[in-house]
């Protein structure tokens, strides 16, 4: 039983759409860092917070993550096939590191955390479409 052409098209039209959410997660990762890192007054402190680091820290952190996420946007945008699960997994930790970014920028930290979710959502749709193939 082989998928309809209608699936496919729906399939490749959500495989496009993570790719560029995962290309602005990215580039939103990586200029949260870079403000982070230069600019420790830019977000509030919260004493006593469990997962309490460094801003600095922090913001290098999500440039290097940025950096990671917004390539393998762009990979799955040109189409290449180790990009799939690779954007299910790096949308993963992209969403775990934002939750434990939350007391210092909720509001981004949610917004980036919705994002990673329909990414996963997109991937695994697209992923488990393929594989009916």
């Amino acid at each position: 039983m082989s998928p309809s052409t209608t699936e496919s098209a729906w399939a490749e039209g959500i495989g496009i759409f993570a790719g560029a959410a995962l290309l602005t997660v990215g580039i939103f990762q990586f200029l949260e860092g870079v403000a982070a890192a230069a600019e420790d007054d830019v977000f509030v402190r919260t004493p006593n917070y469990v997962f309490e680091f460094d801003l600095t820290t922090w913001g290098w952190v999500h440039i290097i993550v940025g950096i990671i996420v917004a390539v393998v946007g762009g990979a799955i945008l040109a189409g290449q096939s180790w990009a799939m699960v690779a954007g299910v997994v790096v949308a993963v930790v992209s969403a775990l590191m934002n939750f434990v970014w939350l007391p210092y920028y909720p509001f981004w930290a949610v917004i980036v955390i919705a994002f990673d979710i329909a990414v996963i959502w997109a991937l695994s749709t697209t992923i488990g479409s393929r594989r009916r193939t």
